[in-house]
């Protein structure tokens, strides 16, 4: 006799990635690394520790490069299958496009939100209040780049207001944060084969026809990974632990420190945790790294060189006593014998930086 059929969920990928440009000029959103991973990896890792093993990625942007750095993601033992489109659809749109490879009820996660809740428990929230769709709401300080939600005593949604143009159109400080419950048989409701949006046109519809729509507020880390400055202080908070996630960087952790294989590490160069280094990496003699850094396979730092806070992707060549301080680096960036990169400073893929030149934000 053949068990329950496995849960599923949805992402939704098919943005470009603007906000985070220049990182994603050379690379799409949902594999950008964090701590030397895909970001899609953490929220497969997330829906997989709930049970979540059938995964559809609606994608239409740079789909190659997610193929390449996830394929069908057996590894992380997810079945993952892609629905490309031709036109970027929306949120809703990704949403009915993979409406025919998913039944039941599915999960539905945008895909650029690095975050930890108990999906396990949102379930079991959607089920005993009989819910239809249940949307994840996290409280933030300033709610004006986001979708609001307003709920009743009880949960039930009775607004969606997408970003408010004015502070008096403020009436909750609890967002949309990107993670849904939803009966797929709703999914019908959405038109094919045209853009749409899943929060001003979808969930507002469920609320104004009076079907079961619930809010799920839980205690979770949270955090919009979309700009530069957010994606290098999402890797921060997992350095320091500020964010459970069920996947750990690469290589072997001690002490604070995850150091992958085939590196060579001068007796002389110093780690400070935390950090993470990645395969294949050199690092010089009394270069310093850390604490607060993540440095991608292949790279090189050069004698008395110091790298602290900073992101660095794949293959980044650090010259002599080049200081790199809370910035991003894209991959193959090439930093000069004695140039400083300052705060803030984010490096497209393929940048050179002269010898001794210096760079702010």
């Amino acid at each position: 006799m053949a068990g329950p059929p496995p849960l599923q969920a949805v992402i939704l990928a098919g943005g470009q990635g603007t906000r985070l440009r220049p990182l994603t000029l050379a690379r799409a959103k949902p594999v950008v690394p964090l701590l030397n991973r895909p970001f899609l990896a953490y929220q497969l890792a997330l829906l997989r520790a709930h049970g979540v093993t059938d995964v559809v990625l609606a994608c239409s942007y740079r789909v190659d490069d997610v193929r390449a750095a996830l394929g069908d993601a057996e590894h992380l033992g997810i079945r993952l299958r892609y629905v490309v489109e031709d036109d970027p659809l929306g949120t809703g749109g990704g949403v009915r496009n993979a409406a025919d490879l998913v039944a039941g009820t599915l999960f539905v996660l945008n895909g650029d939100i690095l975050t930890d809740p108990d999906l396990t428990e949102m379930r079991r929230f959607h089920e005993t209040r009989g819910s239809r769709t249940t949307i994840y709401l996290q409280p933030v300080p300033d709610p004006r780049q986001y979708g609001l939600v307003e709920t009743g005593p009880d949960g039930r949604l009775r607004a969606f207001r997408e970003k408010p143009a004015a502070d008096e159109e403020i009436t909750t400080n609890t967002i949309n944060a990107g993670i849904y419950l939803i009966d797929a048989e709703l999914l019908s409701r959405i038109p094919r084969d045209r853009p749409s949006s899943i929060e001003r046109e979808f969930f507002p519809a469920l609320i104004a026809d009076n079907i079961p729509c619930f809010g799920w507020c839980p205690t979770a880390y949270w955090r919009d990974i979309g700009n530069p400055s957010a994606y290098r202080a999402a890797q921060l908070d997992m350095l320091h632990g500020r964010a459970a996630m069920p996947l750990a960087p690469p290589g072997q952790r001690r002490d604070g420190i995850w150091l992958d294989g085939g590196s060579t590490v001068d007796p002389a160069a110093r780690i400070v945790p935390p950090a993470v280094v990645g395969a294949r990496v050199v690092l010089g003699s009394r270069c310093r790294v850390g604490p607060g850094a993540v440095i991608g396979d292949g790279t090189r730092i050069g004698p008395d060189a110091r790298v602290e806070g900073a992101i660095l992707w794949e293959r980044v060549e650090v010259g002599a006593g080049a200081v790199l301080q809370d910035c991003v680096l894209g991959a193959d960036v090439r930093i000069g014998d004695g140039a400083r990169v300052g705060p803030d400073v984010v490096l497209a893929s393929g940048t050179t930086v002269p010898e001794r030149a210096t760079l702010t934000a």
